[in-house]
């Protein structure tokens, strides 16, 4: 995501983020005596917070990388015969052009192609751009426009900051990775880089077929409805299993009272057994899920969660820095990412339940922007997630209180300038 200028700031402010309501039904720890009963809460907390059910016979594929995705999702667009839904914060450089073009041509083959994209997000990209794409018959919508002849609201401070595609109401690819160059070879940082300078970017997605990918396009359609975009028929869901994996759609919003993804994942923590392994692009823990964390390591969890050394935001890596000391003392692990500009948002608890979506682990994501998961319940799929944490903290500096409490004046007046604004970081 990128980092707010300080005018971007200030015309944001105007919404005023405000912090999650507690939930009182959500605990430190909610014992369980097997994987079975764990999973049993979860799945019933999560279908009541998110509205959706979980889905077996599912395929599922974890894409590790920005080339990966961007392949996986030009096939699936290529291959699409009736539908394409897309969504992204950033759409913008030669990756946007590129597929735009794709999405037109599909467009004049007679599918049905919508895209939303953040204002926000996609400020670097001119406006002929989406011109373009409509003049091409692509349905087209700008997610909260600052253009104040096209407000939908008020509150500038809401971003839409999913990236979805959804195709012919049967295949998903989800997760963290924007429609923006510096994605295309992991190896060309972005116009405002800034102290990421020209490192790669690492970043996760999922590409998930079967009947769950209905959820996913009533999330999309729910978006579009709201943004002024005319509704559209989906298409049934798929009813031939596509694989054995059982997945969950689970969306959150600023409409909502209690953040569906927020409350999962402190469910989740809540339940964990054995480990709860966290990677994200972002961390501004609001104080419940830094007690969640806190909790289960004094447990005897194994809580580890990698974050970046480098990011488009020094001010975000600053702000979480802040929070260290008292994750640290509860016997968390901290991990800082290092040689690349990290930006994946996953998670691993107990090796079973898996989490893969657009949500850091910061305000924003928790009370300001409109994010999207995907939950996965298999061994399967947890073994490849945690082998691919396993290669992240190897590539990773081990953050340890004494080095914590030895930081510099300097990082402490960074830190404390930071926390004044960690609600719009």
């Amino acid at each position: 995501m990128k980092p707010l200028s300080t005018a971007g700031l200030l015309i944001l402010v105007a919404g005023c983020a405000v912090a999650p309501p507690y939930n009182p039904q959500l605990a430190c720890h909610i014992p369980t005596n097997s994987e079975q009963s764990a999973l049993q809460i979860l799945k019933s907390e999560n279908e009541t917070a998110a509205g959706t059910p979980f889905h077996g016979g599912n395929s599922v594929e974890l894409l590790k990388n920005g080339p990966a995705t961007y392949a996986a999702m030009m096939a699936a667009i290529k291959g699409a015969h009736h539908q394409i839904d897309m969504e992204s914060y950033e759409f913008d450089g030669q990756a946007a052009a590129e597929f735009g073009a794709l999405l037109i041509q599909k467009a004049g083959e007679g599918v049905q192609v919508r895209l939303i994209y953040d204002a926000f997000g996609s400020h670097h990209e001119p406006a002929s751009m989406f011109t373009a794409l409509e003049k091409g018959g692509v349905q087209v919508e700008e997610y909260s426009p600052f253009d104040p002849l096209k407000l939908k609201s008020l509150d500038l401070n809401k971003r839409d900051h999913r990236k979805l595609l959804v195709v012919d109401g049967r295949s998903v690819i989800t997760g963290g990775v924007n429609i923006a160059q510096f994605y295309e070879n992991n190896t060309t940082p972005p116009p405002d880089a800034g102290p990421a300078g020209a490192l790669p970017w690492r970043d996760t997605d999922i590409a998930i077929t079967g009947p769950v990918a209905a959820d996913f396009d009533a999330m999309f359609e729910k978006t579009w409805v709201k943004e002024g975009g005319k509704p559209f028929q989906l298409l049934p869901p798929v009813e031939t299993p596509q694989g054995n994996t059982v997945v969950q759609a689970i969306d959150g919003s600023p409409r909502d009272n209690h953040p569906a993804i927020y409350d999962s994942l402190l469910t989740a923590i809540a339940t964990a057994r054995h480990s709860v392994h966290l990677t994200t692009g972002f961390f501004v823990p609001p104080p419940e899920l830094s007690e969640a964390l806190e909790c289960a390591a004094q447990r005897g969890v194994d809580v580890r969660i990698i974050l970046p050394s480098r990011s488009t935001s020094g001010s975000a890596i600053a702000a979480g820095r802040a929070d260290y000391g008292s994750l640290l003392k509860a016997g968390v692990k901290i991990y800082e990412r290092q040689g690349v500009v990290l930006h994946a948002k996953t998670a691993v608890i107990d090796g079973i339940w898996s989490v893969v979506g657009s949500s850091n682990l910061d305000w924003r994501s928790t009370v300001s922007n409109n994010e999207i998961d995907a939950v996965v319940i298999g061994h399967s799929f947890g073994q490849q997630m945690q082998t691919m944490f396993k290669n992240d903290e190897a590539h990773s500096k081990q953050v340890t209180l004494q080095a914590w409490r030895h930081r510099g004046l300097g990082e402490r007046l960074r830190e404390i300038k930071a926390q004044a604004v960690q609600m719009f970081l």
